[in-house]
């Protein structure tokens, strides 16, 4: 399957989880990242928040799949040039190592229109209030020190699951 890498931010909100959605199914990191904000937060695991440079490998790593994304918007309230996307979103399929994938969740997201008048994700929370297994109740911090690829067999197996061969 061969997808567009020209995907284009959005000067519409409630579009922005469209645009991720075609960024995404490019299966190009540097896609998907484009849609960020530099500083942006990216949270692929529940618990485990990336930031800067280390958004670009745990993108990669959650394309490796190759099975595209399908987003349901459920709300999208904007404030200004501030904006909350709560978004359903499956990636469900064939992966690229044969075995079928499914991996679902409620975004909780926020996003900021730019200068130019793009919205861009400022924090990029793919499971929403799914909690970690190993969270402790502490606040989590991030960094560029603190940057964790995306870790399948880590995941809650509420939200993820895989024949074999994983």
């Amino acid at each position: 399957m061969t997808h567009s890498t020209s995907v284009h931010p959005t000067t519409v909100a409630a579009q922005h989880p469209y645009v991720l959605e075609r960024a995404f199914n490019t299966f190009d990191a540097e896609v998907v990242d484009r849609l960020y904000e530099a500083d942006a937060l990216f949270v692929p695991r529940p618990g485990q928040p990336t930031t800067g440079p280390g958004r670009i490998p745990a993108h990669r790593d959650f394309l490796a799949l190759r099975v595209p994304i399908r987003v349901t918007p459920r709300h999208t309230y904007v404030s200004g040039d501030l904006a909350l996307l709560i978004v359903d979103w499956v990636v469900e399929g064939r992966a690229a190592h044969g075995g079928q994938v499914r991996i679902a969740g409620t975004a909780t997201d926020v996003a900021r229109r730019g200068p130019d008048g793009f919205w861009r994700y400022v924090v990029d929370n793919p499971f929403g209030t799914t909690e970690d297994p190993e969270q402790t109740g502490r606040p989590t911090e991030v960094g560029p020190a603190a940057a964790n690829s995306f870790d399948f067999s880590a995941m809650p197996s509420s939200i993820s699951s895989c024949e074999p061969p994983c």
